[in-house]
């Protein structure tokens, strides 16, 4: 469990909010809007109104106490740059703040963040990489060429074993499990075989999985 400092109760931060509650960290919430403090109440540990901006005021929530502070402001980027520089000054030990720009991202950086997410990007390379193909169900991006995916079990390696596929050296991709009635099984052994009721997590470029399931 980790003690975290979310900033920006919008649409996303209030997102990120319920998901902290769902993993059971502990969260205190903090936006300049009664209304949307009200709201995120019910998921956090406390909520706080008050100007991030105000260096007072940041400095009076102990802002190095925190694991991580997550800066999610989104619609006043002066504001979240603001917020970003403060907190690292005031001693946070991990600061994350959300980009909605490329040149967001890189003054955020240059200013005190020590991560950047920026869903808007992230969500769109999901999107088009999910729904331009008929077999890939999910994926997680791991790098600029390498990602995570969930996709359908061929019909031709239905019945077949890892091992009788040889799937690493002929399409240079890794299975690192199988999904059967949304149960993941990460103990693949060149002996699992594969049936239509599988989905695999596989590892690899966009271009190799890309080649092997013939996308």
């Amino acid at each position: 469990m980790k003690s975290i400092l979310l900033i920006g109760l919008g649409r996303f931060g209030k997102h990120v909010a319920i998901k902290l509650n769902k993993l059971g960290h502990q969260v205190m919430a903090v936006d300049s809007s009664e209304e949307r403090v009200s709201d995120v109440l019910p998921f956090v540990t406390n909520a706080i109104i008050g100007d991030s901006t105000n260096e007072a005021f940041l400095s009076s929530l102990g802002v190095g106490n925190f694991d991580v502070c997550i800066v999610t402001i989104g619609s006043d980027f002066q504001s979240s740059l603001e917020t970003t520089s403060l907190l690292k000054e005031l001693g946070a030990k991990m600061v994350v703040s959300r980009a909605s720009r490329d040149v967001h991202e890189k003054f955020l950086l240059r200013n005190g963040a020590d991560e950047v997410v920026y869903p808007e990007k992230q969500l769109a390379s999901w999107t088009a990489i999910r729904f331009s193909s008929d077999h890939i169900l999910d994926y997680i991006e791991l790098d600029g060429d390498h990602a995570v995916y969930e996709v359908m079990v061929p019909s031709s390696w239905q019945g077949k074993t890892v091992g009788e596929l040889d799937i690493r050296r002929k399409y240079n991709i890794n299975i690192l499990g199988t999904r059967h009635n949304d149960k993941l099984d990460l103990s693949v052994t060149p002996n699992t075989m594969f049936t239509s009721e599988h989905t695999l997590m596989v590892l690899g470029t966009y271009r190799d999985v890309q080649k092997c399931f013939k996308l």
